[in-house]
């Protein structure tokens, strides 16, 4: 059994994630920003923590995240107010690493997506831009801390059913997010996913195999 900390744990991805991870007898706990959001939440089986991340210092989300054994991060204001996205989906994200390392929690998973990175080629008069500049940040600060980081970066994400198979791909397509999830799920198990980015999009292979051609 391992001490997960989900932060953004409200989301579609986030609760998909932590029934899985409650369901195989991890200890999750999702931090959320509303409090009305702490029924859902544990209705996954994770223990529901009312923290802002976007307003809290490292040393605050330190004491938050104390005594787990993992982090996800799986926050993101999802666009619209150029502010809250530097704000939480970078400048909140850097500050957990850096409570992560303040506390000694090594493993960092981050559910990013397919593209980012400096060179993600989104123009600056597109509304995505500050979430793209925003991701490559954070992504680009996680790669140089000394945390066992896996990044995830699957591409634009569906409701409909996992398959469990998936097809490593840096060229755009679709991947539920139930399989999102699973792929999260699996590489929190797997020691050897560390140091590793993984793009994929929805396809015919296993997602231990395809894990496997990454770290192989």
């Amino acid at each position: 059994m391992s001490r997960i900390a989900i932060i953004g744990g409200h989301g579609k991805i986030a609760l998909l994630l932590s029934k899985i991870l409650a369901d195989r007898g991890d200890e999750v706990t999702s931090i959320i920003r509303n409090p009305e959001h702490s029924a859902d939440v544990e209705a996954t089986g994770a223990q529901a923590l009312v923290a802002d991340v976007e307003h809290l210092s490292a040393t605050q989300i330190a004491e938050a995240i104390a005594g787990h054994d993992a982090i996800v991060w799986s926050a993101g204001v999802g666009g619209g107010n150029p502010a809250r996205t530097y704000a939480v989906d970078r400048d909140a994200a850097i500050r957990t690493m850096d409570a992560a390392q303040l506390t000694g929690i090594l493993r960092f998973v981050m559910v990013s997506y397919l593209g980012a990175g400096p060179d993600h080629g989104v123009p600056e008069d597109s509304a995505f831009f500050p979430y793209a500049e925003a991701k490559a940040a954070a992504d680009e600060h996680l790669r140089a801390t000394a945390l066992d980081w896996t990044i995830l970066q699957p591409s634009r994400l569906t409701d409909e059913p996992g398959s469990g198979r998936i097809a490593l791909s840096q060229e755009r397509g679709e991947i539920s997010r139930q399989d999102v999830a699973a792929v999260a799920a699996r590489v929190l198990e797997r020691a050897d996913t560390v140091s590793v980015s993984v793009p994929f999009v929805g396809g015919q292979v296993p997602i231990d195999e395809a894990l496997d051609s990454v770290v192989g």
